[in-house]
């Protein structure tokens, strides 16, 4: 029955973080009916985090173009660092002096750092896979280092992250056959090197990661083995690297079946906000993606009915703002043809529009979770879409994997 955490539960909770018992508590408050969507919190070591949660990438520990405490106005609970650009600049060393990542960026709230994996597909003309790890030639000097399980848990446990991830092997998500399942296998082997190595249990959550590329037995098998340890959380790894949205989620649909329902499921690279809403309906609490930094660098504001891209002459006498019912500072206080004027030529574009598209995130993702508390999110899916899709020509991977979770489209 769906519910609200009351205070003597959220009391509870926080006394056991200050015991250390945990360094994630997690607890689902309003489950949908319809769908496979919950509403949650995770309370953490250095902050709570509601969920469904889009979380922001700060690669190198800063999110281009805002401040710390800009993040914190925009009510952003949890933000992303990267393991092996962190360990190539500053270091570990340096992280330590500096008492971790959080002091180091002067950041109050929720951290998680990937594990170094996914520069694998990314960087893998600089890369050599092994069963030892990966050998990298630096992007910043050409120097080699192997990144190993266990080095990686030790520049994670230097950044001291609340959530941090297990080395995996990762492969681009259109690749098939034996390599795919010897990743998935070795990823799992990877895991229990990692949980050896993590000196922090106390302060820090390692979550193991899904693998199997597009093949249903090879991703619940993977599935299967991660379950099997004793974690605080999971994540979905492998997708949204260039595979069909039909494989996509069905991916997703089949991962979070198998994954327990009372651990938080974080689903790797995604963050356009159509895939958000479906895969919350699909059963995932955590996300990330640069996407909404990104597009904000190349003069793109993001919006319900889609993205707008200010650089367009059409927005040139445009003296509308980027959104009408926008709560954010750009949108109080500039005009599409402001940005129109700026867009990639100034560096202050890039900050306005970066606050637009991460208020734009965390908008939605406080919508999502209103109405699933609200006995709602079956028909704010229909709204959105709707209002997506105004003419209704509905992407047929959409129409499937809602109807996966029993979602008719109006």
């Amino acid at each position: 029955m769906s519910r609200f955490l009351s205070n003597t539960e959220l009391a509870r909770l926080l006394t056991k973080m200050g015991s250390r018992e945990t360094p994630l508590a997690f607890e689902i408050f309003a489950e949908c009916q319809i769908t496979k969507a919950r509403a949650g919190r995770m309370i953490l070591v250095h902050h709570h985090v509601n969920t469904p949660v889009f979380m922001p990438v700060g690669t190198q520990g800063t999110l281009k173009g805002l401040l710390p405490q800009q993040l914190e106005q925009l009510d952003c609970q949890i933000i992303l660092g990267n393991t092996y650009h962190l360990g190539n600049r500053p270091g570990a060393d340096i992280l330590c002096k500096a008492g971790g990542l959080h002091k180091f960026m002067n950041w109050k709230r929720a951290l998680l750092t990937d594990s170094g994996g996914f520069q694998m597909v990314s960087l893998l003309q600089l890369a050599e896979i092994t069963e030892e790890g990966v050998k990298f030639k630096s992007p910043y000097n050409e120097s080699e280092c192997m990144l190993t399980p266990e080095h990686s848990i030790h520049i994670q446990n230097a950044i001291g992250a609340d959530i941090i991830m297990q080395l995996d092997d990762v492969v681009k998500s259109t690749i098939t056959g034996l390599r795919v399942e010897e990743a998935m296998h070795r990823t799992t082997r990877w895991l229990d090197r990692c949980l050896a190595a993590h000196k922090r249990p106390m302060e820090q959550s390692i979550f193991p990661i899904v693998q199997g590329g597009l093949d249903p037995k090879l991703r619940s098998e993977s599935a299967r083995q991660v379950i099997q340890r004793e974690v605080n959380g999971y994540a979905v790894g492998g997708l949204s690297g260039g595979e069909s949205k039909d494989d996509f989620w069905r991916m997703v649909h089949l991962s979070t079946d198998i994954l327990p329902k009372n651990k938080p499921r974080y689903l790797m690279g995604v963050g356009f906000a159509v895939d958000l809403v479906v895969c919350c309906a699909l059963g995932i609490d955590m996300y990330d993606c640069v996407f909404p930094t990104r597009t904000a660098r190349f003069g793109c504001a993001l919006t319900r009915t889609g993205q707008l891209n200010l650089k367009k002459a059409q927005y040139s006498k445009d003296l509308r703002p980027i959104d009408e019912s926008c709560e954010c500072s750009t949108c109080k206080t500039h005009t599409r043809a402001y940005l129109h004027q700026i867009a990639t030529i100034e560096t202050v574009s890039c900050h306005l529009l970066t606050v637009h598209n991460i208020a734009f995130q965390m908008r939605l993702m406080r919508d999502i979770r209103e109405s699933i508390k609200e006995r709602r999110f079956p028909k704010f899916i229909q709204d959105y879409m709707l209002t997506a899709y105004p003419n209704k020509d509905y992407p047929t991977w959409i129409v499937n994997a809602l109807e996966a979770v029993n979602v008719i489209l109006l």
